[in-house]
């Protein structure tokens, strides 16, 4: 079987995802992690009026010429309020925030000024502008501030919340059935007989899925037969949009979950020529698509984050769904390349390059726990210490 690239993979996954279809209308404070079906427009003007962007005091420039002038201090505007038309020779006690008197042209701020008494002396000489912020700066009344496809982070939301926008329409969340397949998997606090060991992967993909706001449900460990993996695969196409597996996607004799599928729907099986995650099963049952992981750890943890994650954003309705890694120092050597594209687990040093977990394995978990990252390492290309190399940080693969 012929390996497929890596980007010939996440590109043709890509093209097979479909947004969920349905939206709801939930409210702005609990929209976090939410996808936009709809964009959001401004129905005002931010800042709705001219106001100050400092403590000081609003002038007409035409009455400071000099350091030294003094002005008679006819108002005061705190934020909140609204002051009245600044005459010619005065000034206007003015805060962060409040409504520029009309006739002022400029805000002069208070370390650049002494009171004396009911005059002020302004010690320089402003520009016309000067620390006001005009009318509609930011958003414009009627303008589109956040597109359809936009993940809400924290900053959307208050963004939103700026303009007066109370709910949003979003994409229904997308759901997803999980279970695993091996006879030889425990769970932690059961006893770990001969050749048993606990199921991590699990655990990895619940946090995942739950971390990117997918309804999940897991539908455990199956037992390795033919007939339960079928079972399980019906049970998981009703009512889903998306069946992940962990393990059982090889040709092997206890690996079920090749024919499993192909009995119950469709099924491509791909050798994706990346370290570690080398085999990725894509289908369908049902409705519902279907993505068999490799069963290693850390094949299991690095596949999902590079190519399922992406495939799900684009079924959540995220219209960006690619990582942009930065290009760091390394701080190691890999003069050993091989023919697949490697993602080796790193760390970012206090110097800001990258240091190296010692084991690369890809049943070694403890290199993801230690990592902050992965370095991108091209096929058949060595990295020399000192040299720049794409890094993808967990923090935005798991955002």
């Amino acid at each position: 079987m012929s390996l497929l690239s890596f980007t010939e993979a996440r590109d043709t996954l890509l093209a097979r995802a479909r947004p969920v279809t349905g939206t709801e209308l939930v409210g702005t404070l609990t929209a976090a992690g939410r996808v936009l079906a709809e964009p959001v427009r401004s129905g005002l003007n931010v800042p709705p009026m001219d106001n100050s962007s400092m403590d000081g005091y609003a002038v007409r420039c035409a009455d400071v010429t000099a350091t030294g002038t003094r002005l008679r201090v006819a108002q005061r505007i705190p934020a909140g309020s609204v002051g009245h038309a600044l005459e010619p020779g005065t000034a206007a006690r003015i805060f962060t925030g409040a409504p520029v008197p009309e006739g002022a042209d400029a805000i002069v701020m208070q370390e650049l000024t002494e009171r004396d008494g009911d005059d002020v002396i302004i010690n320089q000489v402003p520009r016309p502008g000067e620390w006001i912020r005009l009318l509609g700066e930011d958003i414009r009344d009627g303008a589109e501030i956040l597109a359809a496809g936009t993940r809400l982070r924290a900053q959307e939301s208050g963004l939103a919340a700026s303009v007066g926008v109370p709910a949003v329409s979003v994409h229904r969340r997308l759901k997803v059935a999980i279970f695993f397949t091996g006879d030889e998997l425990v769970m932690p606090g059961e006893p770990l007989h001969e050749g048993a060991i606990y199921n991590s992967n699990r655990f990895v993909l619940n946090a995942l899925l739950t971390r990117m706001g997918c309804e999940v449900t897991d539908l455990g460990i199956v037992r390795d037969t033919l007939e339960d993996t079928r079972a399980a695969l019906r049970s998981a196409a009703q009512g889903h949009d998306v069946i992940i597996t962990s393990g059982g996607v090889s040709v092997g004799e206890e690996d079920h979950v090749k024919p499993a599928v192909e009995a119950e729907g469709s099924l491509d099986l791909w050798n994706i020529a990346i370290k570690p995650g080398k085999p990725l099963a894509y289908g369908s049952v049902g409705e519902a698509a279907f993505i068999g992981l490799p069963g290693n750890p850390v094949s299991t943890f690095v596949t999902f984050l590079l190519l399922v994650r992406p495939f799900l954003l684009r079924c959540q309705g995220v219209a960006e769904v690619l990582p942009r890694p930065l290009q760091l120092r390394a701080d190691f050597d890999w003069l050993k390349p091989i023919r697949r594209r490697e993602f080796l687990r790193v760390r970012v040093n206090a110097e800001g390059g990258l240091d190296l977990f010692p084991n690369q394995g890809s049943g070694v978990l403890t290199s993801t726990s230690w990592a902050d990252g992965l370095a991108e390492v091209a096929p058949e290309v060595p990295i020399r210490r000192g040299e720049m190399v794409p890094y993808h940080a967990f923090s935005d693969l798991m955002d």
